[in-house]
């Protein structure tokens, strides 16, 4: 008897969880057939396999060069030092800006192309584009000093921060089912501008020790330590805040969707522009004298660090209540339990879930437990993608795809369900997040479940908000995605 089949008639026997573990794995070769492919003109460089070797092509070029340009101003001795240095700050900010986007995390693809973007990218504009710049006002002014200090509050920052940019522009044009809001916008720019800044910080760092070496000091002199505390310990997160304000101009403009053309154009240059004047207030705070540099970063940058994390942090709290305000449709539908958008909107809930159903699962074969916490990881990040969906359809109206990427999101929810659906349940009763039922006791997973629930009767209408055609009418008489009807009422 198939699956489906097993469902639909709801055996008098419950089913043991090994079972439905057992039904889960089998189940995941289907995943492929329900992955959204939307259709290309058949073009080579529509290709993604062309399109993603130009990319790394393209970046691993840049990075020759750039690191080959690096090399050749620090020595090679100064290199290695300055990349050892230079690396020490780049983990924690990957980390900082990887758990602000724990709620709906975003493709480690998109991210390392960020990061690799502005390390060799653009931080090979930057160099090329401001030594160029120095040169030729210098050659035009015949003032040296003048040139430096107008390179600095001006080329660097307007050239820097829209290399930069250009990293987050080329994902939200061509990733833009996965750049939603304005945690996405801050996560990207935080990535890219980490990478820049690895490299600079190289750049300077090599720089500095080789500064010490002409002194005729050994290992790590003044310069070295002044330029590594200054640099890596006092502001490690300079560059990432000055990009983050355009990648908040960018999440703005994702908010504010196709029917407000004039918000995608505006809000990211706004956002471009003030992370282009904090850049240069920053370059040029010692042209306000011996403590410029310290009352430009306990009066503005502190502040404005404060300022961006609040809003951050602010944001992922917005999108958990996206979940719980967008998900009970579904729940009402029958494709969710009550619960379980209460434990979806919870960071402690859902990490809960996952726990407990590693736990429950993990005897005798602890595999089997790890199998399980991936099953719920994965049903809780379908889940927030399924939310955010409707949420963009409801504000932006629905896409063409809308109905096909639904029944993706809804078929890989229903096929993790039996093993999800339990841990997310226990989890929203122990968090306090519903208090229908009394908690049980920790311990084993229970031998037996409750009979799997019929495939939901109604299905969740977007067309009654969005005017769309109802995304199942293809399929005849109500029939389901995986190809059976629902029971009779």
């Amino acid at each position: 008897m198939s699956e489906g089949s097993a469902q639909h008639q709801q055996p008098a026997v419950p089913v043991l969880e090994e079972q439905r573990l057992d039904e889960f794995l089998g189940a995941v070769p289907e995943r492929g057939q329900w992955r959204y492919r939307p259709r290309r003109v058949g073009m080579v460089w529509r290709s993604k396999a062309f399109r993603a070797g130009a990319v790394v092509t393209v970046l691993a070029l840049c990075g020759l060069v750039i690191l080959a340009l690096v090399r050749e101003q620090t020595g090679t001795e100064g290199f290695l030092v300055g990349l050892g240095l230079a690396v020490l700050p780049v983990p924690l900010l990957m980390s900082a800006f990887r758990w602000l986007d724990r709620v709906e995390p975003g493709p480690w693809r998109n991210l390392l192309f960020a990061f690799a973007w502005g390390a060799f990218a653009a931080a090979l504009v930057a160099i090329t584009a401001n030594t160029f710049a120095t040169r030729w006002i210098a050659a035009a002014t015949a003032d040296p000093a003048s040139a430096d200090t107008l390179g600095a509050t001006v080329i660097a920052p307007v050239v820097e921060e829209s290399a930069k940019a250009a990293a987050v522009l080329l994902i939200f044009l061509f990733r833009r089912r996965e750049f939603g809001g304005v945690v996405d916008g801050i996560v990207v720019a935080g990535f890219t501008a980490t990478g820049f800044a690895f490299t600079e910080n190289v750049l300077y760092l090599g720089n500095a020790f080789g500064e010490d070496q002409q002194l005729g000091t050994t290992g790590f002199a003044s310069v070295t330590v002044g330029t590594f505390f200054v640099r890596v310990v006092m502001s490690p997160f300079a560059h990432p805040l000055f990009t983050v304000l355009t990648g908040i101009g960018f999440g703005a403009a994702a908010l504010g969707g196709r029917r407000r053309p004039v918000r995608r154009i505006v809000l990211p240059l706004l956002g471009l522009l003030l992370a282009m004047g904090m850049h240069a207030l920053w370059n040029g705070s010692s042209a306000f004298g011996t403590y410029g540099f310290y009352v430009v970063y306990g009066a503005f940058m502190v502040p404005a660090f404060g300022l961006v994390t609040w809003l951050a942090i602010w944001s992922r709290q917005r999108e958990l209540r996206t979940l719980a305000s967008e998900l009970p449709v579904y729940a009402a539908a029958g494709w969710l339990t009550p619960a379980e958008p209460l434990a979806l909107a919870s960071m402690r809930a859902r990490g809960m879930a996952r726990d407990m159903a590693r736990h429950w699962h993990s005897h005798p074969d602890r595999a089997r437990g790890r199998a399980a916490a991936r099953a719920v990881a994965e049903y809780e990040l379908f889940a927030t993608s399924l939310a955010m969906l409707r949420r963009r359809a409801r504000h932006d109206g629905a896409g063409q795809d809308f109905a096909v990427r639904e029944q993706e999101l809804l078929h890989h929810l229903w096929q993790r369900r039996d093993v999800a659906g339990p841990a997310l349940a226990y989890a929203a009763q122990a968090t306090g997040r519903i208090r229908t039922h009394r908690v049980p006791p920790p311990g084993p997973f229970p031998h037996q479940l409750p009979h799997a629930l019929p495939y939901p009767q109604q299905l969740p209408a977007p067309h009654r908000h969005y005017g769309g055609p109802n995304p199942y009418a293809h399929h005849g008489g109500g029939q389901q995605p995986d190809g059976h009807r629902p029971p009779p009422p």
